[in-house]
């Protein structure tokens, strides 16, 4: 039993992109759009602040306002510096004039504890109070409960309701309220109760003294339903402003997720399609109108897209160009080796073998040559340009051609810069930036043709100069020139245009073809034409020039 890895690394390699509810990046732009809110969400936990300081303030107002009425009392309510009692009639007077003006609830207690006097039972400003109900159900009402629920929700972390709760006691006495004990004592103390599930109470006593004599203790009390009801306005108000923030910050992420992430996800669906379809109908969506990342990202991948399918179009023709190349010579040698069969003369065995050793060897140049146009695409992606100073590398290559074979080639020129530059002068260096090794082939391959149409006698210039930005190099020879309708055809692959009275197969036609895909490579052009004032060819290259460091 075996395994079939290749299959299963197919399925993995081929499996679709998954399908999300939620889109992950939707969901963090919302989320830090949100965050952002948690700010003003904190308002509410100042608001509480600003309660427990409203509260603090009424309790010292309380506890002024009973100062004041406990002096009073203690003044116009004795009879003289050694009474120990408190006169109820001036008593209740008293109370009754303040109670008037403050509004507060106001209990006098003897120093035994007995209650003396509660303003609840006086004639003091009596009224009905009428609230009006909220309606029943609608949005009004589902807000008042929301809001109060939230306050009940702050109120447990504030541990509101672990306070003492109030209660009416009939025949009340100063035993059934610490604070009013405590002010029999000589001391000023104030307690907070829970009088409803909304509101609190406070309550405030101090002693009635009579030149530091204690007489009795006057408590005063009052719920806090304007300061809670205050802070829940406040509350209402900044939830209110939280949740139109939220519903706009929604909105607007939902809008901001969308111009980004719907188009994202269709440049990835579509190239998906792209990358699992078995024909070239499917395209990258067009954002390129947008002028933002995504209008970059999408010509980027058009582009990107659009090359490799030159470039799968180029491996296709190439390999199509290979085979009809190879087919060529392996048909020829083919014959020979049945005709071999056939032939009976050493003579005609002799020529036929001779076919075949001329296949072989072409067969070999072509491999090779082909080898290394298939491996120049590679070279080119992976390797990293650096600056090349072409007149040192002009300088090495004629010079390896002028001393190995020296009686065999025609006389090569270097020249660099202008022709009125004196020699005496040195050459000038001109830099691009490149693979030193491909250029060096351009120069090798460019040499090698002048020289296969050159006569042994005549002369090869090589040129080089800089111009306006760009580097020229220039190779010119004596041969018998170019066809001008063949200008163009002699930079495709496998083409040769050769001399007459040349070997056949001696040349694959694919160093032109390597110069000009090098030549590119680098940002450059190559083109050919014929020399104006004399016989031959003549093959210019422009790069453009190094940026000086």
């Amino acid at each position: 039993m075996t395994l079939d890895t290749h299959g299963d690394q197919t399925r993995k390699t081929f499996r679709t992109r998954p399908k999300r509810r939620i889109s992950p990046l939707t969901f963090r732009i919302m989320l830090v759009n949100v965050m952002a809110l948690v700010f003003l969400g904190g308002g509410i936990l100042y608001v509480d602040q600003m309660q427990e300081s409203l509260m603090e303030a009424r309790i010292e107002d309380l506890l002024k306002d009973a100062k004041i009425m406990a002096a009073s009392i203690g003044e116009a309510a004795t009879r003289g510096p050694e009474t120990t009692e408190i006169e109820l009639l001036p008593a209740q007077q008293i109370i009754i004039r303040l109670v008037e003006v403050t509004d507060i609830r106001s209990r006098l207690f003897d120093v035994s504890g007995t209650k003396l006097i509660d303003s609840r039972d006086l004639a003091v400003e009596h009224a009905i109070i009428v609230d009006e109900l909220p309606p029943e159900g609608g949005i009004a009402s589902f807000w008042e409960r929301f809001g109060w629920e939230v306050s009940h929700l702050l109120d447990r972390l504030h541990r509101r309701y672990a306070l003492e709760e109030y209660h009416e006691i009939a025949g009340e006495t100063a035993a059934n309220y610490p604070e009013v004990q405590q002010a029999l004592e000589g001391e000023d103390s104030y307690r907070v109760r829970v009088l409803t599930d909304r509101f609190d109470i406070i309550t405030v006593a101090v002693p009635v003294q009579r030149f530091r004599r204690v007489l009795g203790a006057l408590m005063l009390s009052a719920d806090t339903r304007d300061i809670r009801e205050a802070v829940q306005n406040a509350r209402m108000t900044i939830l209110e402003l939280f949740g139109a923030a939220l519903l706009l910050t929604l909105t607007l992420s939902a809008f901001l997720a969308r111009t980004i992430v719907s188009p994202i996800l269709r440049l990835a669906r579509a190239a998906d399609r792209i990358r699992m379809a078995t024909n070239a109908e499917h395209r990258i969506p067009d954002y390129s109108a947008r002028n933002d990342e995504i209008g970059d990202l999408s010509r980027s991948l058009r582009e990107m897209t659009d090359t490799l399918a030159r470039q799968i179009d180029a491996i296709a023709a190439f390999a199509a160009d290979v085979a009809h190349e190879l087919k060529n010579p392996l048909t020829s040698l083919r014959s020979a080796i049945e005709t071999l069969e056939l032939a009976k003369t050493d003579a005609n065995k002799k020529k036929l073998l001779g076919i075949i050793q001329h296949d072989v060897k072409r067969l070999d140049r072509l491999i090779s040559d082909i080898s290394d146009a298939s491996r120049l695409d590679a070279e080119l992606a992976r390797s990293r340009m650096e600056r090349v100073n072409m007149t040192a590398l002009l300088e090495t290559l004629v010079d390896i051609y002028t001393t190995t074979q020296r009686d065999r080639l025609p006389q090569i020129i270097l020249e660099v810069g202008s022709r009125r530059r004196p020699p005496e002068a040195g050459r000038p260096a001109c830099y691009v930036m490149g693979l030193e090794g491909q250029l060096g082939q351009v120069v090798r391959n460019l040499i090698d043709n002048a020289i296969s149409f050159s006569r042994p006698e005549g002369h090869i210039w090589v040129r080089l100069r800089q111009n306006k930005g760009m580097i020229e190099l220039v190779v010119e020879d004596e041969g018998v020139g170019i066809p001008e309708n063949k200008l163009e055809d002699i930079f495709k692959r496998f083409y040769s245009e050769r001399p007459k009275g040349e070997a056949f197969g001696k040349h694959s036609g694919l160093g032109l073809s390597i110069c000009k895909q090098i030549v590119e490579s680098h940002g450059g052009s190559i083109r050919a034409e014929n020399r104006p004032d004399g016989p031959g060819a003549r093959f210019t290259v422009l790069l453009p020039a190094a940026p000086k460091s």
